[in-house]
């Protein structure tokens, strides 16, 4: 890829705003390419307080701003942002990227009258060419990969192709503090982009197919693990996040591909130094690479199980079935890695026959407290096949920030709207101290020492107790789940107790945390040790 720089002696400055928890690879290789093409760049955090981006964006006096929108439905809280900037002084162009900016490019211009246009797709080329073409004053409007406002309307400039050679791209900047694990650094990285499987609830395949070329690009093995070499000399990253939609396992070809990554980080000398943790499809999940990977570092793999039932996984596209669900899970516990998962406990097929099937794949799969159990209800964004067959079938309901639908048995509504009421008020699944995510994270850290640590003396018996509260939890969750479902089938029995539920929770997690703290602070002159050696 060729980019033009600007005039030398001028560097523009552009600010760059979105999500940076866990790391933003999205505005990194923005940034990248931006800074490359000669301009200074200024990544902020959208969760920052809007005081203070207002200022630093004020103070940057930039050519463009660009909003990056991960999930639509925070589409608000942007044009909230946009407007008080606007309100603030700053009157350069505005411009925002992601899934549903792409997807949805007229209700996105319609929301946000501030903004001036839509980059659509992969924006690493558009994007510069839009900065470049600002700093010198020409006309920008037909731009490839753009959308703008025009007189009478919207109008959407011809799509751009996607990047075909993912490696002619700079390493993404990574303006952001690593994640931390026992003093382990991580960061996330990327190997390939797009995915080719057509699941009805994502818009990932609508994005990459709607545009030109290829949808899936893989980077070369040697390109990628030189990046992790960069970063691991000169940030001691040891802990990699794979951030790949799916990671190139599937069929001859990518399992091949996977095979010299694993060849490339053992000679490389990184495949005793770091670890990593990859996405992909359980059908994917092969017990000979899979292993070869862990030997490589291969610390854990998340999969997106999404449900326990045939019909539940023919409603979401998924291609898959319940045994090679239950095999993938299988085979990671027979070889030693761990695993993480993606639920939908209800979809708009759901019956509640549906949610007791899917309470006893649950239990199959995580009732010996090797991972926390957790589940969520499918929502139907824009771009999903699964939103377009609701709305065709009149049961779309709620707006751009809470697309919703009702079940086909109105008790189900009934049914979810307590078990949500009754998760809000114990914390359990979601949010960041929720029980379930705590318990995660402790999981998290067992298996980091294991990899990255000398041998602990008594992990194993803090291992054992830490899956045993993970068992409890697990079985208090699916406890309620079909204590309520029964309550709705059958009109009899009580319903579960939430604040005793709540406090049920918090005495759990108390006790997780002391136990950890503990098992830490016995082992920290050990610990302390191996991160000052590794320095």
């Amino acid at each position: 890829m060729t980019l033009a720089t600007v005039v030398a002696g001028s560097r523009p400055t552009v600010v760059l705003i979105g999500f940076q928890k866990l790391g933003n690879l999205g505005l990194g290789y923005l940034s990248a390419v931006l800074r490359g093409a000669g301009f200074q760049v200024r990544v902020l955090d959208i969760e920052a307080p809007p005081a203070e981006i207002f200022a630093a964006v004020t103070a940057a006096k930039p050519l463009l701003v660009g909003f990056s929108l991960i999930f639509q439905y925070y589409i608000r809280r942007y044009g909230e942002l946009m407007a008080g900037l606007r309100a603030n002084g700053v009157d350069c162009h505005f411009t925002m990227g992601g899934h549903y900016p792409t997807l949805s490019f007229e209700q996105t211009l319609l929301a946000v009258p501030e903004l001036d246009s839509v980059v659509r797709f992969e924006g690493e080329i558009t994007l510069v060419e839009l900065v470049q073409a600002l700093a010198q004053g020409k006309e920008w409007r037909g731009i490839q990969g753009l959308v703008h406002r025009a007189e009478g309307g919207i109008v959407a400039n011809q799509a751009r192709p996607l990047v075909p050679d993912l490696d002619s791209l700079p390493h993404p900047d990574r303006d952001f503090e690593p994640t931390l694990i026992l003093g382990r650094k991580g960061m996330p990285i990327l190997a390939s982009r797009g995915c080719a499987r057509t699941c009805s609830f994502c818009s990932i395949h609508t994005f990459y197919r709607t545009a030109p070329g290829k949808v899936v690009r893989i980077r070369k093995p040697a390109e990628v693990v030189a990046e992790m070499r960069a970063l691991h000399e000169e940030r001691a990253i040891t802990i990699f996040l794979f951030q790949d939609d799916d990671f190139p396992l599937f069929g001859l070809k990518w399992r091949a591909w996977a095979g010299q990554l694993v060849d490339e980080l053992h000679a490389s000398g990184l495949a005793r130094k770091v670890i990593w943790k990859l996405n992909c499809r359980a059908d994917a999940v092969e017990p000979e690479l899979l292993s070869r990977m862990r030997d490589a570092g291969l610390y854990l793999v998340y999969m997106g199980l999404e449900s326990g039932t045939e019909e539940g996984l023919i409603t979401l596209h998924k291609q898959i079935t319940v045994e090679q669900n239950l095999r993938a899970v299988r085979t990671l516990k027979e070889i030693g890695v761990r695993f993480e998962f993606g639920f939908m406990l209800l979809d708009p097929s759901s019956t509640f026959e549906s949610v007791f099937g899917n309470i006893a794949f649950l239990r199959e799969i995580v009732g010996d407290g090797c991972a926390p159990a957790t589940f969520c209800k499918m929502l139907p964004y824009d771009g999903t096949p699964i939103k377009d067959a609701l709305a065709a079938a009149g049961r779309l309901k709620g707006d751009v920030c809470a697309p919703d639908y009702d079940f086909l048995d109105p008790r189900l509504d009934r049914f979810y709207a307590d078990l949500a009421r009754i998760m809000d008020v114990t914390g359990w699944v979601h949010g960041p101290r929720a029980l379930t995510m705590q318990l995660e994270w402790a999981h998290t850290e067992v298996a980091v020492i294991r990899q990255l640590f000398p041998r602990l003396a008594d992990i194993d018996a803090y291992e054992e107790s830490l899956r045993g509260h993970t068992r409890v939890s697990n079985e208090g969750l699916f406890a309620t789940v079909e204590t309520l479902a029964e309550l709705h089938v059958t009109g009899r029995g009580r319903a579960p107790d939430a604040g005793a539920l709540r406090r049920q929770c918090e005495e759990t997690l108390e006790r997780v945390i002391a136990e950890r703290d503990a098992f830490i602070m016995r082992h920290q002159a050990t610990l302390l040790d191996a991160l000052r050696i590794a320095a």
